[in-house]
């Protein structure tokens, strides 16, 4: 192939180099592992759905990638402009999928139905940092059919906690708030157009609470007083289930504000109780409340509030349905590409090494490389990753080759009935070694995903791969 020419780099389609590639294949190990352990199952889905479902979602036609051969056929299978249900997209986001998904195989799997799916998206919005076109998507969902118990708002809630601590990304808080709650306040104002209060009160970060004021007076109805009131319900953020009498002290009474209030210090009793320090109420939240039915979080990492919520979703009562169930489910979305990127900008995380090799095997020259190759299979049998020098230079050379791909260790095989030594390149420590024996230390066995700018020598490590 030829080489490309020059500013042939496409925007929004990220491609990192192996170090980076390793602490980003860290993350999706470690939202795998936690899933995994609270008995959710992986699945993955088709990148391409009817153009159709992909805009049931709403208000995302200018951003779904289409999908057509560079040669039609003859008749018409590819025709990419008339007909939505026979035009392919790619997918946006995992939601969509994950509807299609279920209802195809009600039949086969078993409700509530726990999976958790880390799958690319394609997006064609405008690339900015951290928004790309191409991106990984982390989702966990637990689906039920015709009903769903309310502990389970708490549980994903818990995983997602559990997934979070074990990144480098410092301190960070789950945010939650519950439909119920927000909408019997705002009617126990006397406001009958929720939709309208909540979509104004989302707007509150970008325009600010003046602005939101008279969005308020405008397009929900509400007066000054029910306005400040609403400003004062979004303003409410405990560590605890102190909400509860702020929300009564500001007017909020009724059926459904108890039942809120309830349902909000229920899951966040739970979530404290199994991860401490993470959970919050919020009653700002706004977004997405007029999808989901029930609690809806977001999340945000201290001192990275730019980055805006790392990780959102909630209880939403019909993901799908046909004519005899409906299928409610909780679900949370990491945007996991938009999140190592920020790990990786601001140092929060880098690999140990560019390479998974530990040891470098040398050759002293061709006629001796089956020997090289037989140490090689024998580490490599007892998990110790390594490869073969590429060809028998001067050791010294192939010290540097080794030291340059930051491999820790080279292994010289014993000739003449010497015995075979390794050499620890950092330290320049060199011994007798057996292939069938020795063993390096677990730091250097595999790739460690080190938190900030730390050494690999301090006692920083987050695991390896």
């Amino acid at each position: 192939m030829a080489k490309p020419a020059k500013n042939t780099g496409l925007s929004g389609f990220p491609e990192h180099l192996p170090a980076e590639r390793a602490v980003e294949q860290h993350v999706i190990d470690v939202f795998r592992e936690v899933a995994e352990l609270h008995g959710f199952a992986g699945i993955e889905t088709r990148a391409v759905e009817p153009l159709s479902q992909l805009l049931r979602k709403g208000e995302i036609d200018k951003e779904v990638y289409l999908l057509r051969r560079l040669h039609a056929e003859d008749d018409g299978a590819d025709d990419d402009g008339a007909d939505p249900d026979r035009t392919l997209g790619l997918h946006f986001d995992l939601t969509v999928p994950l509807a299609r998904y279920v209802l195809e195989h009600q039949n086969d799997l078993a409700f509530p139905f726990r999976r958790y799916q880390i799958q690319k998206v394609w997006r064609g919005e405008r690339p900015q940092e951290g928004r790309y076109r191409e991106f990984y998507q982390a989702d966990l969902d637990v689906i039920g059919q015709d009903t769903l118990p309310g502990h389970v708002e708490a549980e994903v809630a818990v995983v997602m906690g559990e997934i979070l601590a074990r990144l480098p990304l410092g301190s960070f808080t789950i945010h939650a708030n519950t439909r119920r709650l927000s909408e019997g306040f705002f009617r126990s104002l006397g406001l009958g157009d929720h939709a309208a209060v909540l979509r104004s009160l989302d707007k509150l970060p970008k325009i600010g609470a003046d602005a939101v004021t008279e969005l308020l007076l405008r397009d929900a109805g509400a007066s000054r007083e029910q306005a400040q009131a609403c400003l004062a319900f979004a303003s409410i953020r405990t560590r605890d289930a102190s909400f509860a009498q702020q929300v009564r002290d500001l007017g909020g009474s009724g059926e459904m504000v108890e039942q809120g209030i309830a349902e909000l210090t229920a899951v966040l009793e739970r979530v404290e109780a199994a991860v401490p320090g993470v959970i919050m109420a919020d009653l700002s939240i706004a977004r997405g409340l007029d999808y989901y039915t029930g609690t809806v979080f977001e999340t945000f990492i201290a001192g990275h509030e730019s980055l805006g919520s790392i990780c959102s979703g909630g209880r939403y009562d019909q993901l799908a349905a046909d004519n005899r169930h409906t299928y409610p489910g909780v679900g949370l979305s990491i945007g996991l590409s938009r999140l190592v990127s920020r790990m990786l900008s601001a140092d929060l995380a880098r690999a140990s090494r560019p390479v998974p090799t530990c040891v470098l095997v040398s050759v002293s020259d061709e006629e001796h490389r089956a020997s090289s190759d037989a140490v090689a299979t024998q580490l490599r049998r007892r998990g110790i990753p390594c490869e073969v020098a590429p060809s028998a230079a001067k050791f010294g050379k192939q010290i540097r080759y080794a030291d340059r791909r930051g491999i820790p260790f080279i292994w010289f095989p014993g000739t003449e009935g010497r015995a075979d030594e390794v050499k620890d390149i950092r330290s320049g420590e060199q011994a007798p070694a057996d292939a069938g024996t020795w063993e390096p230390s677990a730091a250097d066995r595999t790739v460690q995903i080190l938190a900030g700018s730390t050494t690999a020598d301090e006692d920083t490590s987050l695991g390896g791969r």
